[in-house]
């Protein structure tokens, strides 16, 4: 009995925007990301990622002028090899732009698991209509201990009230100049019981708009397309223990 009252306890204590996010992680594949290795293949670059509880390691492959380069990050940092071979000479800076592409490209797939990190803020705006669908709309900010270098990020999730599935995303960032995106929903892929998304990668015209103003944009057809975010050849399969 006190057992079941402590997890009553546990469950009731969580905020409305905490339980929005829960229900959009089952949506999207719940308990399956933790067991899972996910490859796929993003402008012709191949990445195998998986991310648990306290433990990520995310491998990106592909081939240059230099040769076959692969770029693995995990919780102890960040290599590049080619060819085999380690590359021991890049700089903090080069080793940073490096992590954080490869970061970011694992962090967009593997939506929305990993919006309940203990460095991910999460606050309801409230309801809202896109397209006469209705969706809660939710903020996410990051702390800056354990949130990464991009900590200073802003996301906004719009998670549909019927089926708690993620059709539109905006954020702002600030590396690499800095601006503001609108991601919507293009083609959508089920593949091992985990949902993967395609996306149209939108932009206004004036990117120092905050991105509580994007749909806004987005509503009067003031976005434009910029690119598509194209999953392919997606696997899933167990890990090894």
């Amino acid at each position: 009995m006190l057992a079941g009252l402590v997890l009553f306890a546990s469950c009731s204590s969580r905020t409305e925007a905490e339980k929005i996010i829960d229900k959009a992680i089952e949506a999207h594949g719940g308990d399956i990301y933790d067991n899972s290795k996910i490859e796929f293949d993003f402008r012709n670059i191949h990445y195998t990622i998986f991310k648990a509880a306290n433990e990520f390691e995310y491998i990106r492959e592909f081939s240059d002028s230099t040769g076959n380069v692969v770029d693995l990050l995990n919780n102890e940092g960040f290599i590049r090899t080619v060819n085999g071979a380690k590359i021991d000479t890049l700089s903090e800076e080069w080793i940073g732009k490096y992590s954080r592409s490869v970061n970011s490209v694992a962090y967009f797939a593997f939506l929305p698991y990993g919006l309940n990190d203990a460095s991910v803020f999460k606050t309801s705006l409230g309801e809202t209509e896109i397209n006469g669908e209705k969706y809660d709309l939710i903020k996410v900010t990051f702390a800056e201990e354990g949130g990464g270098d991009d900590f200073d990020d802003e996301f906004l999730y719009w998670i549909g009230k019927e089926d708690s599935i993620i059709d539109f995303m905006a954020y702002s960032y600030h590396t690499d100049g800095g601006g503001v995106r609108m991601r919507e929903v293009s083609a959508v892929q089920e593949v091992g019981g985990i949902r993967f998304q395609n996306y149209l990668n939108l932009k206004p015209a004036d990117e120092s708009v905050s991105v509580e103003k994007m749909q806004e944009l987005y509503d009067t057809g003031d976005l434009e397309l910029l690119s598509e975010i194209n999953l392919e050849n997606i696997k899933v399969g167990p890990l090894k223990k």
